[in-house]
């Protein structure tokens, strides 16, 4: 990691090092809030802490810009924790390891933490770089935006100042961020009825449907890759019904707002019906590699053998076809298209997480959609599934979209600023993905608001990059907006 230190920005990249050093996993950001305040105090800079976690850092303007209009930058505290299964690595305590590779910066194998950890060490280098121009700063960073926006929902009137905010969470150098979607938690949860192992049921085995690519629920959903707890009950629901097994466990997915990369389950069979389930893992692994050609590279499905002590019961046959039935029919993906904004995603699901606890099988989606009734129909259609299967259901943490605002004088000035330095024209764009945007227009109304960044490819995945040369775009479309906000006024 001390190589990241050597690129440029340089004082970027340092503080994104030191990010990389200090476990921040959502709803554990304690060592991180201390560095920004260590941050903070070490270089004179006023900090604040509020009810629920979110810092507020402010500087005044480099002189003789004191009549400039101020200006919020925003980022968030947290990273997402995933990491590949054969990855030892306890997001608590061990650093990530960021390393260089060509024009990328990966970590190794686990999320890199570039979202929106490239966005966090730009608000702080803006505040301590000296030759960054600027009216009156101020630096909002949010708590555990990945798992809910907990900052932005608790974020209180009155306490940024600031005309304008830049979010700095957007992932496609080159495009501004002027509207993204909205998005609502759908739970639902089934009793488990359990049984004795069948008598004649003398083998055990582990399905593991693992090598997805996962990704983003979000910016990714529309690229056609595969859900693995999705394509593993397809395998139990189609391929294996000729086979009499029995479900012990099953489990796919690790947080709502990431595509399952792993999925596993594990049943029971006679022994005489193993060749046969051997065929039929070796026909669906052929059946995924062509349906999946150019979208998913490394798909392994495959059995391993368990003990009899590692299987201690089955599900009941009641249990063991309705899970399977259902999480079959589970809708996921793509719902429509945005018929205004051409290849942005208006509405989508992701069935996120499926996990057993407590003799209760559960699963989570998130749905999002930048038109809230269109939000509020597919919620409409899981109530109803869950009604007809007789399945718990609850809704939670809905958060609206943001706006569009095709009159927003900051927009006007990014693009004509990216026009300036690049010269070619930047992108006004919407995104499918939550930005904490939409959250922060109901304290703050009238505050002018886009979001930029520089271009991340994978995030909520262990092959999560960032782009070296896009951060370093991005910083100088940063520094040149600043510099010339005294147009807005």
């Amino acid at each position: 990691m001390a190589m990241l230190s050597t690129l440029s920005p340089n004082t970027l990249w340092k503080i994104f090092s030191d990010i990389c050093n200090i476990p921040h996993p959502s709803h554990h950001e304690e060592m991180i809030t201390k560095y920004v305040v260590d941050f903070a105090n070490r270089n004179k800079i006023k900090v604040e802490v509020d009810q629920v976690g979110n810092l507020l850092l402010t500087k005044p303007a480099t002189p003789g810009m004191e009549n400039y209009p101020s200006v919020a930058l925003q980022a968030h505290l947290d990273m997402v924790p995933q990491k590949n299964e054969d990855t030892k690595h306890d997001f608590l305590v061990d650093p990530i390891q960021a390393y260089i590779d060509g024009d990328w910066v990966k970590a190794k194998g686990t999320t890199l933490g570039a979202d929106n950890g490239i966005g966090l060490a730009s608000t702080l280098a803006v505040l301590v770089d000296p030759a960054v121009e600027h009216g009156p700063i101020e630096v909002l960073l949010t708590a555990s935006e990945e798992t809910g926006m907990v900052g932005a929902f608790g974020l209180k009137p009155n306490w940024l100042k600031s005309q304008f905010l830049i979010n700095t969470d957007s992932e496609d150098e080159g495009e501004i961020f002027v509207g993204c979607a909205g998005g609502v938690d759908f739970k639902q949860s089934l009793p488990i009825g359990y049984a004795l192992i069948p008598e004649h049921h003398d083998t055990f085995i582990q399905l593991s449907l693992k090598g997805l690519k996962g990704g983003h629920s979000g910016c990714d959903i529309h690229l056609g890759l595969g859900n693995a707890t999705k394509l593993l009950v397809r395998f139990l629901a189609e391929y294996a019904a000729d086979i009499n097994f029995r479900l012990s466990e099953i489990s796919g997915g690790s947080l709502r707002n990431a595509i399952p990369r792993e999925a596993f389950a594990a049943i029971t069979l006679n022994k005489q019906d193993l060749a046969k389930l051997n065929e039929m893992i070796s026909a669906y692994q052929a059946t995924l590699e062509n349906e999946y050609a150019g979208a998913e590279t490394s798909i392994s499905f495959s059995a391993t053998n368990l003990t009899r002590e590692q299987v201690k019961r089955v599900m009941e046959q009641d249990s063991h076809k309705k899970i399977i039935d259902w999480l079959h029919c589970a809708p996921n993906g793509v719902v429509r298209m945005s018929k205004q904004f051409a290849g942005v995603v208006e509405t989508s699901l992701n069935l996120g997480v499926v996990y057993i606890k407590d003799d209760k099988i559960t699963a989570n989606y998130l749905i999002r959609s930048l038109v809230d009734s269109a939000k509020d129909n597919v919620v409409s259609m899981l109530i109803s599934q869950s009604q007809l299967a007789s399945i718990e259901y609850q809704i939670s943490g809905g958060y609206p979209g943001w706006q569009p605002d095709p009159q927003s004088p900051l927009m006007q000035l990014v693009k004509d600023k990216y026009k300036a330095l690049f010269n070619q024209e930047a992108k006004i764009m919407v995104i499918h993905a939550g930005l904490e945007c939409g959250l922060f227009k109901k304290p703050y109304p009238h505050v002018d608001m886009v979001s930029i960044g520089p271009t991340i490819v994978s995030p909520h995945s262990p092959d999560e990059k960032v782009n070296i040369k896009s951060v370093e775009q991005y910083w100088k479309l940063l520094l040149a907006t600043l510099k010339a906000v005294k147009q807005l006024v």
